[in-house]
């Protein structure tokens, strides 16, 4: 009886011992990301051995250059987010101590974290076009072969790479191009350069349409279709797993949901949210003439551009169970639209004439009040680009087109308080945020 005592007793003993050295241990950082969505210009993720007291995070950790940040969350699983307002001009160096809610000493580590994303254009070059990729510093890298043309590129929401449509002769070809990028690191390790990969192949080049789209997960949904009958197929790339069908009808292009789990399927009826597997299969319509114009950063929140009747067009805010809120009503063409955070700030560029078309960039608060208004005279916004925002330095990405001459294109930065134009000194077709 005694032997069975303390062969029973024995391990609850050593689990207890072992707890307790465990609980007398300093709290460790087990992992530390970029959240994937923010209200402010960027954000990070923190996951502790233990749950943390977060005023003494708060008070214990540094940044430099200081900048105004808030601490979310509870437990060991808390969110350092910069506030609105804040722009980031270079790397941050980031100093973690605090303690338990024990008690216990953080053990203080110290980060480089870089959140600006970098700009990605189709440059046109000699004998084409050619993928290149601007880093902060303002060098300029190739990462493609030059192509004939370059129809299309959609950069993987989570950094990992970018996907393409090139066009050589009659065909289309897609193609993946993985990047290795390290925007966030110890600190004796440091930061590094974009490394890109040769260009994947992703289908047999015979498509003649493809439309991509990708989500913060990296996840890539290609919908396509080549010269035989019934060859129209739309797949979808999980980050990491072998591609699985989706049958879906569309009337358009299809956009995966940022935060993931789901894609928006335009259709005759309206615009459907489907969720994706292995959620349950379910669907939300919203029915009437909207296209999907642009999704702010806060999860579930997009602009949607409404055509009526009358010609007229109007710019809606969606938001988690609500009906849309219109925040514009006009009768110019709406040609892109870009939001901060949740739609507390709204871009929009719209043309309006008809012998000589006038582009303007309108922004608005989520009231739908007109906050400024610029207009880019002698220039009209290249065909099918959007107008997109890097929030950590307050600035709007597009392409423009001089209207007195026949030059190219060009990538231009447009502030986004004081909407002034800056060059990049680069001809480009495209141009689009590469995310950290």
């Amino acid at each position: 009886m005694n032997r069975l005592a303390l062969a029973l007793g024995l391990p609850l003993a050593l689990a207890g011992l072992q707890q307790q050295l465990l609980l007398r241990l300093p709290p460790r950082l087990v992992a530390l990301r970029q959240s994937e969505a923010s209200s402010g210009p960027a954000a990070l993720e923190l996951e502790f051995s233990r749950p943390m007291d977060r005023a003494s995070l708060a008070a214990g950790s540094r940044l430099n250059p200081a900048l105004a940040v808030r601490w979310l969350g509870s437990g060991n699983r808390l969110k350092l987010s910069l506030e609105q307002g804040s722009r980031i001009s270079g790397p941050i160096s980031l100093t973690l101590a605090g303690r338990d809610r024990r008690g216990q000493v953080l053990l203080p580590s110290r980060w480089l974290w870089d959140p600006r994303p970098r700009v990605l254009v189709v440059a046109v070059v000699a004998g084409g076009e050619q993928l290149q990729l601007r880093h902060n510093d303002g060098r300029w890298q190739p990462i493609s072969p030059v192509w004939q043309q370059i129809l299309a590129v959609e950069p993987l929401g989570d950094g990992s790479g970018v996907a393409l449509v090139s066009r050589s002769g009659g065909g289309q070809q897609i193609w993946r191009i993985r990047l290795l990028q390290r925007n966030l690191a110890p600190s004796p390790r440091g930061l590094a350069a974009v490394r890109a990969e040769q260009p994947e192949p992703m289908g047999d080049g015979r498509a003649l349409f493809a439309h991509l789209s990708s989500n913060r997960r990296g996840d890539l949904l290609i919908q396509s279709g080549g010269p035989e009958p019934m060859s129209v197929q739309t797949l979808l790339w999980p980050q990491g797993q072998r591609p699985r069908p989706l049958t879906l009808d569309a009337s358009g292009p299809m956009r995966l949901l940022p935060q993931g789990g789901a894609v928006v399927v335009p259709s005759s009826e309206g615009l459907s949210l489907h969720d994706l597997p292995p959620r349950p299969a379910r669907q939300q319509t919203l029915p009437g003439s909207r296209d999907l114009s642009s999704f702010c950063p806060r999860s579930g929140r997009a602009l949607l551009s409404r055509h009526w009747p009358d010609f007229r067009r109007s710019i809606e805010l969606v938001e988690p169970g609500q009906a849309p809120r219109q925040l514009w009503l006009g009768t110019q063409a709406l040609v892109a639209s870009s939001c901060l955070g949740g739609g507390e700030r709204v871009w929009l560029a719209q043309i309006e004439g008809i012998q000589r078309p006038e582009l303007s960039v309108l922004e608005l608060n989520r009231h739908g009040q007109v906050l400024a208004r610029r207009n880019l005279s002698g220039w009209e916004l290249e065909p099918g680009t959007p107008l997109s925002l890097d929030p950590s330095r307050n600035q709007l990405l597009l392409v423009l087109r001089p209207w007195s001459s026949r030059n190219a294109p060009q990538a231009m930065l447009l502030d986004a308080t004081t909407l002034t134009l800056r060059p990049l000194g680069k001809q480009a077709r495209l141009a689009l945020w590469l995310l950290p």
